[in-house]
Order: C-alpha cells, then sequence, then structure tokens
C-alpha cells in the first residue's frame, strides 16, 4: 500500500521570512530539502493553483488571473468555484486514471463540480433580508455537517476581510484531521491562508508579519506531527511570494481621463459599464488585463500606458504568447507593474461617486482584486459600534449594508503577481523527494506530487 500524500498550501513563506521566525518549518527544511519556485504569470492564487495541479500555464489551463472579463456575457467575473472552468486535466484525475486513488481537495481554489473525491470550501449563504451567513460546501454532502457540528461554523469573517487571522487556517487545519481520520484520502491538498493576509496589510518586513510567519508555523508543526504520525508523508509548496508595495496605480481611471473608459451613475455611485467602453482594465494586484473594443483603441491604451509611471511591462500578443498567458480570456494588453507597485479597479474620479460595493467586503462584485477589504476605513471612528448596530438592524429583520471598507491604496503594504524575485524570496516547495533543479516551474509541482504518489514508480 502506498504512503498517503499531504500538500500543504503555505501561502506567501518564503526562505527569508521563515530564517529565524519559524523553528518548525526550518526544521522540516533542514531535514529534507527545499528547491524555490517560479510561479507562472501572473502569479495569483487560482492561476498558480491551477497551474500545479494540471502541469499546465495559463494559455493551456485557461485560468488567466483570480477574475477576468468574460467576453461573451459581458461581465468581469472573480473568484468563481467551479472546476469545470478549468482546462486540461488535474492531478486527481490521473490518479484515478491509473490506479483509482482517493483525492481530498481542501479550500484550494476551483472546488465544486470536482472530481476530486471529497471537497471542502468556501460557501457562504446569502439570505432574503441581507445576511451574509458563514458555510462551507463539500463533497460528499454530509461532510458539511459533520464538520461543523465538531468544529463549529467556518470562520468565514476571519478568512476574508478586516478581522481575518490564524483562526481560519486553523480551522482548516482541524478540518484536514477530520477529513484524514474518517477517509484516509491517498492525496490530500490542503490551503493555509493565514500569511498572505499580514503581508498585504503589512509588507513582509513588518513585526505584524513576523508574529503571522509564527503563528502559521505552530498551525504547520501540529499538522506536521499529526500526518506523519498517522503515516503520511508532508509536501509544503507556496504560490507566489508577496513584496512590499507603497503606490497605486489605477489603470482605469487613466482610461477615464482620456475618455475611453465609461461608467453608468446609478443609485448608490457609479458602475462600470463595459458594454460602451472602448477599454478598461481589470485589476488583479500587480497585473491588469486591458480589453480594448477595436484596434485604434488598444493602440491608444498603449500609447497611454507608455507614458505611465510604475508599469514595468506592456505586453502585447507577441509578448504574451511567449509568456504562456494568451487565451480567449486574456485581455488584449497585459501590464506587469514595477517592483513596489500594485493594480487598483478604481475607476470613479470623485470619490463621493464610488460605488456602494466598493466599501463593502464584496469580492464578487468588484471588476477586480481589492486588498483594502482587510482593512477597516480609519476615518471611522467607532467601527465596532457601527458594526454593532449594522448586526441589530439585522437581526430585527432590517436590510442594511456595512460600509466600513477605505478607499485610501496607501493603506495597503504588501502585493505580488510578478515572477522576478530574488533567492530567499520565491516561494518555496520542501518536499521529501527533491526536485533536481534549484529552480523548479511550478507546472513540474504536479508530477512531483504524482511521483511521491507512487504513480509514476
Amino acid at each position: 500500500m502506498a504512503t498517503p500524500t499531504v500538500v500543504l498550501n503555505l501561502v506567501a513563506v518564503t526562505q527569508s521570512l521563515v530564517e529565524g521566525r519559524a523553528p518548525r518549518l526550518q526544521a522540516y527544511i533542514d531535514r529534507v530539502g527545499s528547491r524555490e519556485l517560479v510561479p507562472v504569470l501572473p502569479a495569483v492564487t487560482s492561476t498558480v493553483q491551477s497551474s500545479m495541479l494540471t502541469g499546465l500555464p495559463p494559455s493551456g489551463h485557461g485560468i488567466v488571473g483570480n477574475g477576468w472579463y468574460e467576453r461573451s456575457l459581458d461581465e468581469v467575473r472573480f473568484w468563481k468555484q467551479s472546476n469545470a472552468i478549468v482546462q486540461g486535466d488535474k492531478v486527481w484525475d490521473e490518479l484515478a486514471a491509473r490506479n483509482s486513488r482517493r483525492t481530498a481537495n481542501l479550500f484550494w481554489w476551483f472546488n465544486m463540480n470536482t472530481r476530486a473525491d471529497i471537497a471542502v470550501t468556501p460557501r457562504p449563504m446569502y439570505v432574503e433580508d441581507g445576511r451574509k451567513i458563514p458555510d462551507i460546501h463539500t463533497k460528499p454532502s454530509e461532510l458539511r455537517d459533520q464538520l461543523q457540528n465538531e468544529l463549529g461554523r467556518f470562520p468565514l469573517f476571519s478568512f476574508w476581510g478586516p478581522a481575518s487571522s490564524i483562526t481560519s487556517s486553523q480551522w482548516i487545519a482541524n478540518s484536514a484531521k477530520h477529513v484524514f481520520t474518517h477517509h484516509r484520502p491517498d492525496l490530500m491538498l490542503v490551503y493555509l491562508p493565514h500569511l498572505d493576509y499580514a503581508l498585504q496589510q503589512f509588507g513582509p518586513d513588518d513585526p505584524r508579519s513576523h508574529q503571522a510567519v509564527s503563528e502559521i508555523d505552530e498551525v504547520f508543526g501540529d499538522l506536521l506531527a499529526f500526518f506523519e504520525d498517522s503515516k503520511a508523508q508532508v509536501i509544503c509548496v507556496n504560490e507566489y511570494a508577496i513584496e512590499q508595495v507603497h503606490t497605486a496605480i489605477s489603470p482605469n481611471q487613466i482610461l477615464r481621463e482620456e475618455g475611453l473608459l465609461s461608467a453608468r451613475d446609478e443609485f448608490s455611485g457609479e458602475r462600470l459599464d463595459t458594454s460602451l467602453s472602448d477599454a478598461f482594465a481589470v485589476a488583479d494586484h500587480q497585473i491588469a488585463h486591458v480589453y480594448a473594443s477595436n484596434s485604434s483603441a488598444l493602440q491608444r491604451c498603449k500609447s497611454i500606458f507608455e507614458q505611465t509611471s510604475g508599469i514595468a511591462e506592456i505586453m502585447d500578443r507577441e509578448q504574451k504568447e511567449a509568456a504562456s498567458i494568451e487565451h480567449d480570456r486574456t485581455g488584449d494588453l497585459v501590464l506587469v507593474a514595477e517592483p513596489g507597485y500594485w493594480f487598483t479597479y478604481d475607476y470613479w474620479l470623485d470619490a463621493n461617486k464610488a460605488p456602494g460595493f466598493a466599501q463593502q467586503v464584496d469580492i464578487h462584485s468588484k471588476p477586480g482584486y481589492d486588498p483594502r477589504e482587510l482593512f477597516i476605513d480609519p476615518s471611522i471612528r467607532f467601527p465596532k459600534m457601527r458594526v454593532g448596530m449594522h448586526l441589530l438592524k439585522q437581526r430585527f429583520g432590517m436590510r442594511t449594508t456595512l460600509r466600513i471598507i477605505p478607499l485610501d491604496t496607501n493603506l495597503v503594504k504588501g502585493s505580488h503577481g510578478r515572477v522576478e524575485h530574488t533567492q530567499g524570496h520565491r516561494p518555496l516547495i520542501i518536499a521529501p523527494q527533491q526536485p533536481h533543479s534549484d529552480l523548479v516551474p511550478c507546472t513540474e509541482v504536479r508530477n512531483i506530487i504524482l511521483n511521491h504518489c507512487g504513480s509514476f514508480s
């Protein structure tokens, strides 16, 4: 019988962060060895995870970011969950085809409508009165109640938002123990995102980020002891490195000032009107996809962004093909930020006309990724009182919105998406069977996992 393999996704862990702050991780590195990973472009959650599980670049699996503009629907869509969106065979398809081994995916993205045998993923309930109730979606369905009866309701508000904390990663770790104890899959994927939040909020050099490293190290140490006692082998991976940033670039505001982007004035503020825009950008950390309605608008965009400070690269079709990011979902241009810069989705020119969702945690309404959702607006004098009043109104059946997220981009201190990093500041793979190369493309993670599972032995 093959030894079970557990893949822990320790988001944002690098050797420079581990040293002196994560003794359990460092001891495991000293014991089994590590290599640095080279992520695909863009180095963001959904894209890199898809490359790790399929062995394909974005041009092959189609996940060109955490979100993109869906041309056929005329909609920008972020954080969709169906695994059918990901093109190509996943690692569990290979295991099932070769030897019918059981796989479990806990919180890696695109984890609904999956062929993995066991799946657990966030799935809040949106109630008619406006409430968002924490919950999960599982396969099999009865696992949902089993986990939440044993561990309590999934702590959604510590998984993302201003209250993000180690609590969510600890819950996921405990759910992994439950699944392994009761199902003992041959391959288990576990996503532990805690460090991601602190580094985006404070930057990698801040003492609060260093404390977060210690916190995730403790969770890792406990899981490692559990799985090794259970006779499983543990692989650790990381999708990307987070770097210090100081300046946000707003490509949509630039395009609007140039008359290329249109917005519709609605009851709750302005909304991006993609159907009437000659060009707009879908911002995703340090990458932005620019979609243009025609060749003339495309050339204007390229000329405009060539004059914009903080942009390292403007990728046209030839460059996108060379970087293996060209796909039907990819923007007509792809912008890559310089070190220290990141892209915001903002398209309004007057803060008073920002849409209502801009100051809420609303990952599905925003036409771009927004790390400001990790903060409470510092201009609010009594934020706990405001949250309390919001909850009280909901308790009495009143529909209400909670606007506490700031518009200030200067609060964000960490970002990712670029792939160029120096030694010690790249993502890692820590594995009992080490690859030969010192720099490992993240597309090789699939084969490394399969080799540990014995598929090619």
